[in-house]
């Protein structure tokens, strides 16, 4: 099944429109944060952590206290991550560059908002993401993937050595 998902063409179609898909999501709501007039997300980090608290708490203690003591205090600095990150994520899915890596990092801000007490579509992208991580290259085969990883493992130093070693 692993390798299914992992070589099939028809399979890498199918990625493709979850990958676009994926990657519309995070675009629009970046761009929407950059020219919606100034992201702050200070209100976003105070609203999870007052959700801490309770007799059903939302969030985590161990986030909450990682909001107040790390994000709060550097709320500029998360803003901007956030806003770019979900640009880049976006962008990368979109046109299948570093697939994995943009969607390892789509996970990791989705988690984030999970553990923040945001449901919203955050479960559903990260169920979708998990096809395109498990997948590997095969989630970017129908993007520019399938041209700039063969490059990067041609002109890596490292995969050289290995070449050279396998033939010795």
């Amino acid at each position: 099944m692993l390798n299914f998902i992992r070589e099939n063409k028809v399979v890498a179609g199918i990625l493709t429109f979850i990958r676009i898909y994926i990657g519309y999501a995070w675009i629009t709501a970046g761009i929407g944060k950059l020219t919606g007039g100034g992201f702050d997300a200070s209100g976003f980090i105070q609203g999870a952590i007052a959700n801490a608290g309770g007799e059903h708490p939302a969030v985590q203690g161990w986030w909450a206290t990682f909001l107040e003591a790390v994000a709060l205090p550097n709320a500029e600095l998360f803003s901007f991550m956030v806003m770019w990150g979900e640009i880049l994520v976006g962008a990368a899915l979109i046109l299948g560059i570093f697939t994995n890596f943009a969607a390892l990092m789509g996970m990791t801000m989705n988690f984030a908002f999970l553990f923040s007490g945001t449901v919203s579509t955050n479960a559903q992208m990260v169920l979708l993401t998990v096809f395109l991580v498990v997948a590997g290259f095969n989630a970017g085969r129908y993007g520019l993937d399938r041209w700039v990883i063969p490059f990067l493992k041609d002109h890596t130093p490292n995969h050289k050595q290995n070449k050279k070693v396998a033939v010795a």
